[in-house]
């Protein structure tokens, strides 16, 4: 495995268990303002991070099957689990947080219950966003490396990156964050006017925007589970890879498609130089398979020989 490889695993990984930790502390802390002040913004926020901090389990999964090398049960490897656990998070995030933020916000809006402690939502919120923000920064500094080295924006590189584990704490925690703004106009409302109105509006709207972002998540790993494309820039990338290899004249066809977090599966039907017999060609077509199977986001690689008839691809 290559050593941008493993740095980006081990990012991962670190990203995930940041985001656990922070959650899990802020979940209690929620869950001890929630009984203590009876806001329903904070209660949602409570829902929210108990969501995220149970989704962190599932993207643990995630990460650590989706390593497990291939074998004869498994020939492309087990790369696609990270979109399966990925997808489980996503749908957990949408039941245990939004659907749980929407109905408490119309219960309140229907039974309006008095709010006290203000001082108490108000310290936990800030807490919160502290610890959110350090997990925040920790995948958004993770997600802008990777970027980079695609020459992408960071915020491109979240909705089409291969990595559900990255996307998925990326987007939870941001949701977080502006949830906990909300969160905080609410019960700001509700102590000024003294209307429990604004505090159930707030646990509505938590809970409209992790719907979104579960939504999000979950056509995102459909889309990889399914059989997801390449980008344009990856596309060329690899083929001027291919083009580039001493034994390879022309490429007439590419076929790129992700079967885990960076690991492509890679069809190509190519002419070799030079004349040689058929014996050696077949010799030199597994040869370059292995080469181009060397590169770390390659998983596996089948070349055929192309045609005389075939138009060359230019990239």
């Amino acid at each position: 495995m290559a050593a941008s490889e493993k740095r980006q695993e081990s990012g991962t990984l670190l990203t995930v268990i940041i985001a656990f930790t922070a959650n899990a502390l802020v979940a209690a802390a929620k869950s001890v303002a929630a009984v203590l002040t009876g806001s329903a913004s904070v209660t949602a926020e409570a829902a929210h991070s108990w969501a995220d901090t149970g989704n962190q389990v599932f993207l643990f999964l995630a990460e650590r099957r989706s390593r497990r090398p291939r074998d004869k049960s498994h020939p492309m490897g087990y790369g696609r689990e990270a979109y399966v656990w990925s997808m489980f998070a996503a749908f957990g995030l949408f039941t245990a947080g939004a659907v749980v933020s929407i109905l408490h916000g119309i219960q309140q809006i229907i039974e309006p219950e008095p709010a006290s402690d203000f001082l108490v939502a108000y310290v936990v919120l800030a807490v919160a966003f502290v610890l959110e923000g350090v997990s925040f920064v920790q995948a958004f500094r993770q997600t802008r490396a990777a970027a980079r080295e695609l020459d992408r924006n960071t915020l491109k590189q979240v909705l089409i990156s291969s990595d559900p584990t990255l996307r998925a704490v990326f987007a939870e925690d941001a949701a977080a964050l502006v949830g906990l703004v909300v969160a905080f106009a609410g019960v700001f409302l509700h102590q000024v006017t003294g209307s429990a109105l604004p505090d159930a509006v707030g646990s509505i709207i938590v809970g409209v925007l992790l719907a979104v972002v579960a939504v999000v998540l979950i056509d995102r790993n459909r889309r990889f589970l399914v059989g997801q494309g390449v980008t344009p820039d990856i596309e060329q990338s690899m083929a001027r890879r291919i083009l580039e290899h001493r034994d390879i004249a022309r490429l007439t066809y590419l076929h790129l498609e992700f079967v885990g977090p960076r690991k492509l599966y890679l069809v190509a039907a190519v002419d070799l130089q030079g004349d040689h017999p058929e014996h050696e060609v077949a010799v030199a077509l597994r040869r370059i398979e292995r080469e181009l199977e060397d590169h770390e986001t390659v998983e596996e690689a089948v070349l055929t020989l192309a045609t005389p008839d075939e138009t060359a691809l230019r990239f």
